[in-house]
């Protein structure tokens, strides 16, 4: 049940060579434990970060009994336990599957899905694409050729407000007004109805399965395949029974409520082949918001941020009661069920609840003493800058040049060096003046 990672992943390409990959993802999962040096780690996903309430408190008690008493939350709003002992593979999977969280084993690394976490709870947004990630869940367990998916595949279920389609998905689907979606892969777009955006992403995904096996070259991310192999999403849209059409260049895809949203923001083979059409048309620009910031949501929800993405047992329990706990991308939660007046104490938790918190934008890496690779203890170095700063773009705090875990998008780059210091932004800087210099970098304009 238990795997190692293998020691040395494949090399890059030069550029303009294609990506050749000649194993499969080596990502961690909760049957596939990675062995690091604080212990064995388990990847649980979680699509659309969602969890119940019975769910949150199982993490906790696997947190207590067979980890180090806290829960990672990752960029892809999944969740991470560490320090687990080598033989608990099989206690931790008989905990996960009897509270729901393991509803497929082979397809476990493969449910990874973003979906923006405040949709259905603020009035925002063209669709509740939480609804789209459910549906979408129970057809990749479902279908059995998509257990070949890679486990670094990623559908992202933008509601329209923009805060997630920027995430770098392989599938990525829009909410438009008049009940559509707009579907993007490979840089191209179509309309399909938002009644079929979960079916429209599978086929889309057993398009990119095609694609890849033709192309011979191991890929496992649509962005992997070489010139001349793009997924041909409107023969797996026809296969799939899924209506679909070119989106217009013109069509906006931008958050479905912009001033509220600017006032809130602060069957094995599955489709057959064909050859790649010719370049098509512009299509829509994804549309780009800002992710909700910790505070209220809507009349009965709340955002928080989890400092430098961790949250203790007892800070999963001090989300309860809630009628469902949302993860995000930004290693935070969304609390439904949860009103304003709950704030308080989840503060004295130590949880961010406060746009102008000076951990709002900071992350880090695992760093020492977990991560073999790392150069210095980045979360202890992590410097958030002083109170009521303007945070300006995010930071990410790396202990070593693989980065694990930054943002997308622009951000302030800390990365750990041999000597004991860092380079901020390639500008060498003593551990010591970490946070004047953090703070500059995050706010001047490059």
């Amino acid at each position: 049940m238990l795997a190692a990672m293998p020691p040395t992943p494949t090399p890059t390409p030069d550029p303009g060579e294609p990506r050749i990959r000649d194993r499969g993802d080596a990502c961690p999962g909760a049957l596939r434990l990675h062995s690091a040096d604080d212990g064995r780690l388990a990847r649980l996903r979680l699509p659309a970060g969602r969890l119940t309430a019975r769910q949150v408190e199982v993490l906790a008690v696997a947190a207590e009994t067979l980890g180090d008493g806290r829960i990672s939350i990752t960029s892809r709003g999944n969740a991470e336990l560490r320090g687990l002992a080598d033989d608990c593979g099989a206690g931790l999977a008989e905990l996960l599957a009897g509270a729901g969280l393991l509803p497929s084993p082979t397809h476990e690394r493969v449910r990874n899905i973003v979906a923006s976490p405040a949709a259905g709870l603020d009035g925002l947004g063209a669709a509740d694409v939480q609804l789209w990630a459910r549906e979408l869940d129970a057809l990749l367990c479902a279908t059995p050729w998509a257990a070949a998916l890679s486990g670094r595949f990623l559908f992202v279920l933008d509601d329209g407000r923009g805060d997630v389609a920027g995430l770098g998905g392989d599938v990525t689907l829009v909410a438009v007004r008049g009940g559509a979606a707009l579907l993007y892969v490979g840089g191209r777009a179509l309309r399909v109805a938002a009644a079929d955006a979960a079916r429209a992403a599978l086929a889309a995904a057993g398009a990119f399965l095609t694609a890849a096996r033709q192309a011979g070259t191991g890929a496992w991310r649509v962005r992997e395949l070489p010139e001349g192999h793009e997924p041909d999403v409107p023969t797996a849209l026809t296969a799939a029974g899924v209506p679909a059409e070119p989106a217009e260049p013109a069509e906006p895809a931008e958050p479905a409520e912009p001033a509220a949203v600017r006032a809130h923001a602060r069957t094995l083979d599955p489709t057959p082949a064909r050859k790649p059409e010719p370049p098509q048309a512009p299509v829509p620009p994804l549309p780009q918001g800002p992710p909700p910031p910790p505070g209220p949501l809507g009349s009965a929800a709340v955002c928080l941020l989890a400092p430098l993405g961790r949250l203790t047992a007892a800070q999963l329990r001090a989300l309860l009661p809630a009628d469902e706990v949302r993860f995000t991308p930004w290693r935070g939660v969304v609390v439904a069920g949860a009103g304003p007046e709950r704030l308080p104490a989840l503060d004295a938790a130590g949880l961010v609840t406060r746009p102008d918190s000076p951990w709002v934008g900071v992350s880090a890496c695992t760093g020492r003493p977990g991560c073999a690779k790392s150069l210095a203890d980045v979360r202890a170095d992590a410097a958030p800058g002083p109170v009521g700063a303007a945070h300006g773009l995010p930071v990410h705090f790396s202990g070593c040049e693989r980065r694990c875990g930054h943002p997308h998008g622009r951000w302030t780059d800390v990365l750990a060096t041999p000597g004991g210091d860092y380079l901020v932004d390639g500008v060498p800087t003593p551990r010591t003046a970490l946070p004047e210099a953090v703070t500059t970098a995050r706010t001047t304009t490059r």
